[in-house]
């Protein structure tokens, strides 16, 4: 759906002309591009320039998407501006792709824009863009892909975007509590863990199917700093971190419940298969410190 809409900051400018949100339907595209980044980055840009996917507008209002677009600007390397977009029009849309680097990495954007009565609206924005307009003749039975991580992102964004919604159904339904404890799957976890990975003791077991399943799996980058029959401790970048800061997750739910129901999980998986966890996160990056409980676990 939506994917960087807070943490890039993707507008800036390629020419400095003065904007006019007047374009009529014939105008050139790149005209409408040139407006654009011209209003966002002098601060002209108004709500009423924003019409949003009408299903991304139930989650986005305009007001939201124009604060998450003003504050894009900071991390903007302008340099890379200097750049024509590759330009795509389809009736009175038009979609601009342009590579962009944002703290530290590189990807290709596409901006989406709708023309209406002579004017231009901004209608979207995504990091992640399928080029199926290029599968060539038919037959054909291969496409062309994204990369890994952009395949990890979508599958856990999918993932999370229904979490979120269960989430928010079950607790108008039974409670907040209710909901917390549905998301409890700490005995299932470890006997995934301890069937998966048969040669180590269970408790170790868990430790490492939890690291590949979310490197492997999930696509989070995941440090093992130490592992015996009394300690363990790693480092995962969580990307459900990234969601909630990137996408439109933020419009549907608490941060406060956001990371709760991540914590509970966690703590039921490792209290499953007999550690103590303290987990720590920053914005980027969580640590899973875990202790024996000392007990006795059979592999069965």
């Amino acid at each position: 759906m939506i994917r960087h809409l807070m943490i890039f900051a993707i507008l800036a400018s390629i020419l400095f002309c003065p904007f006019d949100s007047s374009v009529a339907q014939d105008q050139e595209p790149i005209a409408v591009w040139r407006q654009f980044v011209s209003a966002l980055r002098t601060g002209s840009l108004t709500e009423d320039k924003i019409r949003l996917y009408p299903e991304v507008q139930e989650v986005i209002p305009p007001a939201a998407m124009l604060k998450i677009l003003s504050g894009m600007k900071v991390k903007a390397n302008w340099d890379e501006w200097q750049a024509i977009p590759e330009i795509h029009r389809l009736g009175t849309t038009i979609h601009y792709l342009i590579p962009l680097t944002f703290d530290d990495r590189k990807d290709t954007y596409c901006f989406t824009f709708v023309l209406e009565g002579g004017q231009w609206y901004f209608r979207h924005l995504e990091s992640i863009t399928i080029r199926l307009d290029q599968i060539g003749a038919l037959p054909v039975s291969k496409f062309p892909d994204v990369s890994e991580q952009q395949k990890a992102w979508m599958r856990q964004e999918r993932h999370m975007q229904a979490q979120t919604d269960l989430f928010n159904f079950l607790s108008k339904e039974k409670g907040k509590e209710f909901a917390f404890d549905w998301f409890r799957d700490g005995p299932g976890y470890f006997v995934e863990a301890k069937t998966w990975v048969p040669f180590v003791s269970p408790q170790r077991a868990f430790i490492l199917y939890l690291c590949w399943e979310q490197s492997n799996l999930q696509g989070n980058r995941v440090t093992l700093q130490k592992l015996d029959d009394n300690e363990a401790l790693l480092t995962l970048e969580a990307t459900y971190q990234k969601l909630y800061d990137q996408t439109s997750i933020q419009q549907k739910i608490d941060y406060a419940d956001y990371r709760k129901m991540f914590e509970v999980q966690w703590q039921d998986r490792a209290t499953a298969a007999g550690w103590n966890l303290e987990l720590t996160c920053n914005k980027t990056e969580c640590t899973f410190h875990f202790r024996s409980r000392n007990t006795t676990l059979r592999p069965d």
